[in-house]
């Protein structure tokens, strides 16, 4: 068993803002609040007082708590429910990664607590600041709505983050041992094809045509960069009164070192537009609105601030979805086993369809 406490960090004093992410925790969800009360006083600043736990209703996979003691306020992360895949949901990793980045990344939270005792909430846990802005999901935040650029700041903010991010120098931060750089792009196409089928419902055609297209066509690697692997819109926040101002980014659990292009790939594989498919708008992360940047205007963007040669964007777009089917047929599978209540994932069957047509359709004109 390991825990890790650095007892120096503070948590960010008690906002008055309110976050309308956080719901009641799901009864399948929960965990003996009692237990983690106790094992966690005196080890984080503020614990002394009683503990009040709600859960942010955001996200799909490893599930997020807030832990409330009145003056102080934590972010609790843990693995989802069931089985996960090897290597996936990796708590230690995220622990490590947030434990150092924010020292040379502001965006990055800081990590305070780690533990791998199972018997205090069921599963390996960890515990950073909490931040508090807002999450733009599907609707844009009324204030953000009613200027009239500022689809156009969270796209501009959205995507130099990334190009900054891809800058951090990971070696002097100690973490070499994150991930081996050679080799990732053959190893995420061979790693998603395993994932999916040890998950798939079905065989789907589609699916497979997907995987034969980007074997084909790995294009050599030129750059290497710390990546996060999982960057979109709903996984940053931003600023609650400035849609020109991101405060932080969340979900490091599958962050390592490779090629920096596949964050913007995964990025333009959740980022919709007007004119995408309307069944792509219908399972859109994000608000649909003309005044966000296309694609191409995130993918000229990214290129001119990083310098990194983008003629070979399409295979990460690909990849992009190719990866999303993958997590969704994982998630769609604890949803059948039962191994999850939540009944969001219900539709996660159709969407895996509707995603591998895309892509399909994206290879067709390459």
């Amino acid at each position: 068993m390991k825990c890790i406490k650095v007892s120096w960090l503070k948590a960010s004093s008690k906002n008055t803002l309110t976050d309308s992410d956080t719901i009641s925790v799901r009864p399948d969800e929960a965990f003996d609040e009692s237990r983690l009360e106790a094992y966690l006083k005196g080890q984080l600043d503020g614990s002394d007082n009683s503990l009040a736990v709600r859960q942010f209703s955001g996200g799909k996979a490893n599930l997020t708590y807030l832990l409330d003691y009145g003056e102080r306020e934590y972010v609790l992360r843990r693995p989802p429910l069931g089985p996960v895949a090897p290597t996936a949901h990796d708590m230690a990793r995220e622990h490590k990664v947030l434990s150092v980045l924010h020292e040379d990344f502001p965006y990055a939270p800081q990590a305070l607590h780690f533990c791998d005792n199972h018997e205090i909430i069921g599963a390996p846990f960890f515990i950073m600041d909490r931040k508090v802005g807002v999450v733009i999901r599907t609707t844009l935040p009324e204030n953000f709505d009613q200027m009239t650029n500022g689809p156009e700041l969270i796209s501009a903010q959205l995507i130099n983050v990334l190009a900054e991010f891809h800058k951090v120098d990971y070696s002097a931060l100690g973490l070499d041992d994150l991930g081996k750089p050679e080799g990732f792009l053959q190893r995420q196409v061979k790693g998603w094809k395993k994932r999916w089928d040890k998950a798939k419902h079905e065989d789907l055609p589609a699916v497979e045509n997907i995987y034969n297209w980007l074997s084909e066509n790995i294009p050599e690697t030129k750059n290497y960069s710390i990546i996060h692997n999982d960057y979109k819109l709903d996984n940053v926040m931003y600023n609650t009164n400035d849609p020109g101002k991101l405060i932080a980014i969340f979900d490091w659990d599958m962050c390592t070192l490779g090629d920096p292009l596949c964050d913007l790939g995964s990025l333009l594989s959740y980022w919709c537009t007007t004119s995408d498919p309307v069944f792509f708008q219908k399972a859109a992360s994000m608000p649909i609105d003309d005044r966000f940047y296309s694609r191409e205007q995130l993918v000229l963007q990214y290129s001119e601030m990083t310098g990194f040669d983008i003629s070979n964007i399409r295979f990460y777009h690909v990849l992009g979805l190719y990866r999303l089917i993958g997590i969704a047929a994982q998630i769609y599978i604890r949803f059948l086993r039962g191994q999850t209540q939540d009944k969001r994932f219900a539709i996660f069957g159709n969407m895996i369809n509707l995603v591998s047509d895309y892509g399909v359709e994206l290879i067709a004109d390459a």
